[in-house]
């Protein structure tokens, strides 16, 4: 199987990045996650949510916005969310 490819794009708002996956893998129906617990049923939020920074995420279609916590750095979390979401949808 060839390695899922994903395009990370800047949003309008500088604490959230957009991970946009190479298929429709999220199914047609949005979920927004505002905590860990929230995203209990959900495998790949609750996986995303196990990077630390992570404060919130939308998902829908091919794409997932995460937004990072104030005190967060991108350069810390880009490539675990990365990561995460490869090890679940693979």
């Amino acid at each position: 199987m060839s390695r899922m490819k994903i395009l990370v794009e800047g949003t309008p708002n500088p604490s959230a990045v957009k991970f946009v996956l190479d298929m429709d893998a999220l199914g047609p129906d949005s979920r927004s996650y505002f905590s860990a617990e929230e995203a209990s049923d959900d495998a790949l939020a609750r996986r995303i949510f196990e990077v630390e920074g992570v404060r919130a995420l939308f998902m829908v279609d091919d794409f997932i916005t995460v937004t990072r916590a104030e005190d967060a750095a991108w350069d810390d979390i880009v490539e675990e969310v990365l990561c995460a979401i490869r090890e679940e949808l693979q």
